[in-house]
């Protein structure tokens, strides 16, 4: 039976746990297909996930940048690329492709309407059985939050960011 998972918040750790779960699944040979929206960039978990032959990743073609700073034609283009991930993600997930589905970030995605927001509630209506469903990013929704078998809510207490400290390499992408 495959549950769903929410980490949300706004404390740091929302992909990495779900990236650790990304890994325990895999080590027991388990299809993972993770999608991840509005990231296009340079991370560090890209050079591991590329070795590992039963995780597929999806994510922009390219760092667009901060949603909010964008001009209507990219933001378009993101909408196009977050909803074409999705649309591919559920596809493998209705065909049993995959035993996990990551939604990495969909959250912000989904409260921009940068991508289908309903083809995003389709998923979670139409969720039966397998697979295991992990959503992640700020502010998910109440209506979501109720569906969900467990939602951690990451809280910040202290980040190096409010000290000027900028993200790190290997630390935080």
């Amino acid at each position: 039976m495959g549950l769903i998972h929410i980490y949300t918040g706004d404390g740091k750790g929302k992909s990495t746990a779900a990236l650790g779960l990304a890994l325990r699944a895999a080590g027991r040979k388990k299809q993972v297909v993770i999608a991840q929206f509005l990231k296009g960039g340079d991370t560090g978990e890209l050079y591991t996930l590329a070795h590992i032959p039963n995780i597929t990743l999806m994510r922009n073609s390219r760092d667009y940048g901060f949603f909010h700073t964008l001009d209507d034609a990219d933001k378009q283009a993101v909408y196009r690329e977050n909803t074409q991930n999705l649309l591919t993600a559920c596809e493998l997930a209705q065909k049993g492709q995959c035993d996990m589905l990551i939604l990495d970030e969909i959250w912000p995605a989904y409260n921009l309407r940068a991508v289908d927001t309903q083809a995003m509630e389709r998923l979670l209506a139409e969720k039966k059985t397998a697979p295991e469903l992990v959503l992640t990013g700020r502010d998910a929704p109440a209506s979501f939050i109720e569906k969900a078998d467990y939602v951690t809510n990451m809280q910040c207490a202290k980040h190096p960011f409010t000290r000027g400290i900028a993200a790190r390499e290997g630390i935080e992408y």
